[in-house]
């Protein structure tokens, strides 16, 4: 197994978008809010499509040759370099609706992106928060297929460094403040779900 660089090298869909993206536009249809910050924009391919649904959105991230792709794809975006463990909300203000999707496996110290996400997030306002899922039975269906090594992958340069169930999540996020904190399974039936997005309000 050789290393692998993980991320993406142009602007363009990713292959969780595909699962994640409907349900992402469901939540955001039932909010009323139309400015939503964008915590771990990536290449920008989320930001454009919100975009060209009438949302006016800000994005920011730690990686310049993403932002350099960003600003290539969508150069009329507010898209910005930044990480969660800048003071981002001092910046950048508040935002009714923050989405960081497919970004919690990545950080180092989670309580300080929480911190961080719950600072952007007006009062009132809803944070929609994305990352591979791991519960028992899809655990146990990995095992019984041999398929730790590869879906763990340690190998992969930029891989994930935390894996993330319903409960150590909603920990989390109710540790930085947040109330209300539902999840929705997206990319498979629920107990083998490729991803789970949990919506915390604040």
């Amino acid at each position: 197994m050789s290393a692998k660089a993980y991320h993406f090298d142009r602007p363009a869909e990713g292959y969780h978008h595909k699962y994640l993206i409907p349900e992402i536009l469901r939540i955001l249809r039932d909010e009323p809010a139309k400015r939503v910050f964008d915590l771990g924009c990536g290449n920008g391919f989320v930001a454009h499509l919100l975009d060209r649904e009438g949302y006016d959105v800000t994005g920011v991230d730690p990686s310049n040759d993403k932002i350099r792709l960003a600003r290539q794809f969508c150069p009329h975006l507010k898209i910005y370099q930044g990480s969660a463990y800048d003071d981002l909300a001092t910046v950048h203000g508040t935002f009714p609706i923050v989405i960081s999707l497919e970004v919690v496996e990545h950080v180092y110290d989670p309580r300080s992106y929480s911190t961080t996400l719950y600072s952007l997030v007006a009062g009132g306002g809803v944070a929609v928060i994305s990352t591979p899922y791991h519960g028992y039975w899809k655990n146990l269906a990995l095992a019984l297929a041999g398929r730790m090594d590869k879906h763990y992958s340690p190998l992969r340069l930029h891989g994930h460094i935390k894996f993330w169930s319903m409960d150590t999540l909603r920990r989390l996020l109710a540790e930085a403040g947040f109330k209300r904190i539902e999840f929705r399974r997206v990319g498979r039936i629920p107990p083998l779900a490729k991803s789970m997005i949990a919506i915390a309000r604040k």
